[in-house]
């Protein structure tokens, strides 16, 4: 296993997924619910292999590799685990709303581990979001239902630019003219990561 595994079951840090919150409020419920600790703990786990990436500064493909070496057994044991803690909770318990999340968001819980730029939390992407819900109710007289996606793709774009330190009005300004005339293969040069990295 990866160096510095030990963590405490309730001190996470605030950059945990939502499934993890799920069984940190199962074990508040019933601190002496010695399979609602151990998911926690596995979970704490991932996020520690993690962060020992970011703090040594590991590339995509190095961060892929420290997953997969050290994560892929503790994920494993996650979804065994859930797969039988499924036939033993209550479905209306705090552990079983916990793992029946787990269960079917699995697919999309994992897909970090086949993509190293996948973050295992969407903490980031909450926070960007913050000043869209907030903003929300000043402006519901803008637009239709049919802008929802529009929206959230130019945020996505606007988000990522700034989270790379890409200037987003330089950005903006070379990628969108002519973009309508672009082919697929042309456009996903165009993110603002392969774009800033086309500048270097």
């Amino acid at each position: 296993m990866a160096p510095c595994l030990k963590s405490s079951v309730l001190s996470g840090a605030p950059d945990k997924a939502h499934a993890r919150r799920k069984f940190v409020d199962a074990v508040k419920v019933n601190p002496q619910d010695a399979a609602a600790v151990a998911m926690v703990t596995r979970l704490d786990a991932l996020f520690l292999i993690d962060r020992d990436a970011r703090g040594r500064a590991l590339c995509a493909d190095e961060r892929k590799a420290q997953r997969q070496q050290y994560a892929e057994e503790w994920l494993q044991e996650i979804h065994e685990s859930c797969l039988g803690l499924s036939r033993e909770v209550l479905p209306r318990s705090a552990l079983g709303q916990a793992v029946a999340y787990t269960l079917n968001m699995w697919a999309k819980l994992r897909r970090c581990f086949d993509y190293a730029e996948v973050e295992l939390s969407n903490n980031l992407a909450e926070n960007s979001m913050r000043g869209v819900a907030l903003g929300r109710k000043n402006w519901l007289h803008l637009g239709s239902t049919q802008a929802g996606p529009k929206v959230a793709a130019i945020l996505s774009v606007v988000e990522s630019s700034r989270r790379l330190g890409v200037p987003v009005k330089e950005y903006l300004a070379a990628v969108l003219p002519g973009l309508n005339r672009r082919t697929l293969s042309e456009v996903a040069n165009l993110t603002p990561a392969r774009w800033s990295a086309g500048r270097a």
